[in-house]
């Protein structure tokens, strides 16, 4: 009997959609848990308090009156008083120079002489010319006289007569004519001396012994005033009528404001000035008046020409709120500061400011004497914040520039 073959067992295929199915389930079981934990922490970290950290400081001056010179600074110029630039005026060669460079000249002293020869000679010629026309005159007058009489016996014709008092009289003139060419003469020697017409100091001689001068030659030397001397700057028309109302609203009398000089070295001049001076017109570029100042000035620190600057303030002292410019903050609006109330909360104040005096400016209103002004660390506030006060270290007391004039 054949043998058969044993069949084998049948497996049965796997179903691929059941497959897919269960893998999607067990991923999204997998990003449910993920999502979960991470909502889990991010309430976890919602829910933690916030820690608050320390108000920010800010340094503050307190605003408080004291006892202000309101100055106003100008750049002027040192202009002598008298100043007078010697000419000669004749001409001839120079004698004699009558005077040290440098030296102080007084009224009538001569300074330099011409050589007056020539002109000493045509003085002589007028004084004959004159005692010709004496010597005429007398002899027209005789000859008038005689005919007079000639006529009056009739052995004359008035017509001659005429011609004698005609001659007389051109006889006068003559006398006339010769004395103005003597007065004229005379004023021509007399040239021939240049004189100081001020009392002053002279620069340096242009021409020396020997030269021929004349009209035509410019100036010879100039002389200027020392003692005392004026200072020239210009004003606006604004600064102007503004300095006026401040001192007749406070009473003042604009006669009486103060005038200081600052040297070069930036020193201020012994010796206080007085405005004694407002030009009449107004520059039309600048819109500026000249104003000017007179100064003492014995010692001659003061020199015609030099640029100073220029202080002005007024005598009278007033009791001003001072605040340090660095706490200025201007907008459209205008100028304010920021202050720090009782609640040590920032709060921003509206101002009007005056003149500055030094690194402060003077405030007119919006401040009141105890107000806490913030002065450094303004960037980093704002209004409503509160704040760490710190007061300012106190200023080191600066030294007065050597010759400055007392307060």
């Amino acid at each position: 009997m054949p043998l058969r073959p044993t069949p084998l067992p049948t497996l049965a295929c796997p179903d691929h959609h059941a497959l897919a199915a269960t893998v999607r389930g067990a991923a999204r079981v997998l990003i449910l848990g993920i999502l979960g934990i991470l909502a889990g922490c991010g309430t976890e970290d919602a829910a933690a308090p916030a820690v608050a950290g320390p108000p920010p400081a800010v340094v503050v001056v307190q605003a408080k009156r004291e006892s202000v010179e309101e100055q106003t600074q100008f750049v002027g110029r040192v202009v002598a008083m008298d100043r007078v630039e010697l000419q000669a005026r004749v001409q001839g060669f120079l004698k004699e120079r009558k005077f040290t460079e440098g030296q102080q000249v007084k009224v009538g002293e001569v300074l330099f002489l011409i050589e007056p020869e020539q002109y000493q000679a045509v003085v002589v010629q007028r004084e004959a010319d004159l005692a010709k026309a004496t010597a005429d005159t007398e002899n027209a007058r005789a000859q008038l006289a005689r005919g007079r009489e000639l006529l009056k016996q009739k052995n004359i014709a008035q017509s001659e007569v005429d011609k004698l008092q005609a001659a007389e009289a051109i006889a006068q003139a003559g006398i006339a004519q010769a004395k103005a060419a003597l007065d004229a003469a005379k004023l021509d020697l007399s040239y021939t001396q240049i004189i100081a017409p001020i009392a002053g100091r002279i620069g340096l001689s242009k021409y020396t012994v020997g030269n021929l001068v004349g009209p035509t030659s410019g100036t010879l030397a100039t002389i200027v005033s020392r003692d005392p001397i004026d200072v020239q700057f210009p004003v606006t028309q604004r600064d102007l009528l503004e300095a006026r109302q401040d001192i007749e609203e406070q009473g003042g009398d604009p006669g009486n404001v103060v005038v200081l000089a600052r040297l070069s070295d930036d020193s201020i001049y012994d010796h206080r000035g007085k405005l004694d001076f407002i030009d009449v017109t107004t520059d039309r570029g600048t819109d500026t008046v000249t104003v000017r100042a007179r100064f003492p000035n014995p010692e001659g620190y003061l020199v015609d020409g030099q640029y100073v600057g220029v202080l002005v303030q007024d005598a009278t002292p007033t009791m001003e709120i001072l605040v340090p410019q660095a706490a200025l903050q201007i907008d459209q609006q205008g100028t304010s500061v920021l202050i720090v109330s009782t609640e040590n909360k920032v709060e921003v104040r509206r101002i009007q400011t005056g003149p500055t005096v030094g690194a402060n400016v003077t405030v007119r209103s919006g401040l009141t004497e105890g107000d806490l002004v913030i002065t450094e660390g303004i960037q980093k506030v704002r209004p409503g914040m509160v704040v760490s006060a710190v007061p300012a270290p106190a200023a080191t007391a600066e030294t007065p520039a050597k010759g400055a004039a007392a307060p």
